[in-house]
């Protein structure tokens, strides 16, 4: 709209000044005209009368030198139309002067009238302010209606940013009210339509997890029968006390999964008590299989930014890599260092054949396994770190953000392998 002004404004403006510009010069020409007949005559008495009665400065330059009207020397204008007999307008200091021969008996009588420069561009301001202040309203009104359209458009566009950032947050009940043109009224029931279908495949997918962890407690419990029916006690007490951790670990899957998903930020645990439990139970797996366990713990409260059991599924999931991709006797080593910029940093190490190529791609595995413990730990971890010493084993090093302090009554996960 400005562009639109500017062009038909700017030219109007120029249009105006030079309508006041010929409309000043015309009545100095009507002037003019209204004495050539006397001077053509040579009326000296008559030019001096009608040339004194005129409102335009005029000087009336007769043939024999004597000038009339308004005093004024010769100019080069007055000069060039006395020598060429053609009538000039020219630009002086103070204006324009119009310039009019007359050729009569005695010789070239020369008509100057002047127009002051006040007089070419009366009116012009007034009517610039007004065509300024036309302008400035109109581009007041256009940006009026400019903004309640734009609104149209803008506001259910944020309304749509701000259901998706709610969805991206698992808010998975946001939905957007349908509003604006039609396109965008599309997209919102698009939205809709895919947070419901998102709603219907976390239900789903929920329900299957939960049913299969419910199917493993018909093995589960065979297998705890068969324990109770060995003949050794110790024998016996170990493989139901195995039965029971793995009943456990399907009972905290089955809770998880229907369960509203915790927010890293309300995640909280002492990771000190969690992986003291953890490396607990794994030592006596590891004193059967003839392994040397190496551990360093802190001896305070670690608070780190991570619910319990996905800490203590994390730390099981490389532990229990150990065991399976290890030869027996293989040592391995535990480490829990608070970090000196907050968090804590947790090292697993052990001595074996290392990691295999495919290892850091999630569901790969080169040792018959599902491939998903590293993607486990990798996923309860601020970062993950995996090294690859030249001695020889594998080294992986998880780092938790700093977590709310604890009063030391934070229970460790439940016990699971």
């Amino acid at each position: 709209m400005v562009l639109v002004l500017l062009a038909f404004l700017v030219p109007l403006a120029v249009l105006v000044r030079q309508v006041a510009e010929d409309r000043a010069l015309s009545r100095a020409a009507d002037v003019i005209q209204s004495i050539v007949p006397l001077a053509g005559a040579g009326e000296a008495g008559g030019l001096r009368l009608i040339v004194s009665a005129q409102a335009v400065p005029v000087t009336v330059f007769l043939p024999d030198g004597t000038v009339l009207g308004a005093p004024a020397e010769r100019t080069p204008g007055v000069r060039l139309a006395g020598t060429r007999g053609e009538a000039l307008t020219v630009a002086v200091g103070a204006g324009r002067e119009v310039v009019v021969p007359v050729i009569g008996v005695a010789g070239t009588t020369v008509i100057r009238a002047l127009v002051p420069a006040e007089e070419l561009t009366r009116g012009v301001t007034r009517a610039w302010a007004l065509l300024a202040a036309l302008g400035l309203v109109l581009v007041l009104l256009g940006l009026l209606v400019a903004d309640r359209l734009a609104s149209a458009i803008t506001g259910p566009i944020s309304q749509l940013s701000a259901v998706s950032h709610r969805l991206a947050s698992a808010d998975l009940d946001a939905r957007a009210e349908p509003a604006g043109p039609p396109e965008l009224r599309e997209v919102a029931g698009a939205l809709n339509h895919l947070a419901g279908r998102i709603q219907d495949l976390l239900a789903t997918e929920r329900e299957r997890v939960a049913d299969l962890s419910h199917r493993l407690r018909t093995p589960l419990t065979a297998l705890r029968l068969e324990a109770e029916a060995l003949h050794d006690p110790e024998e016996s007490s170990r493989v139901a006390a195995a039965a029971d951790e793995v009943a456990r670990a399907v009972t905290a899957v089955i809770q998880q999964t229907r369960r509203a998903a915790v927010t890293p930020a309300a995640a909280n645990c002492d990771a000190t008590a969690v992986v003291t439990d953890r490396v607990a139970f794994w030592a006596v797996l590891a004193e059967d299989t003839g392994r040397a366990v190496h551990q360093q713990l802190p001896s305070t409260p670690l608070p780190v930014a991570v619910a319990a059991d996905d800490l203590a599924a994390a730390l099981d999931a490389l532990l229990g890599n150990i065991f399976a991709h290890t030869p027996d006797g293989t040592p391995f080593s535990v480490t829990l260092a608070a970090v000196p910029s907050g968090g804590a940093e947790l090292t697993v190490a052990d001595f074996g054949p290392g990691f295999p190529p495919e290892a850091s791609r999630r569901g790969a595995s080169g040792g018959g396994s599902t491939g998903l413990g590293l993607d486990i730990a990798r996923r309860a971890a601020a970062s993950f770190e995996t090294l690859s010493p030249p001695s020889g084993g594998a080294v992986l090093r998880l780092h938790f953000a700093a977590g709310t302090p604890t009063d030391g009554t934070v229970q460790p996960a439940d016990s699971r392998p």
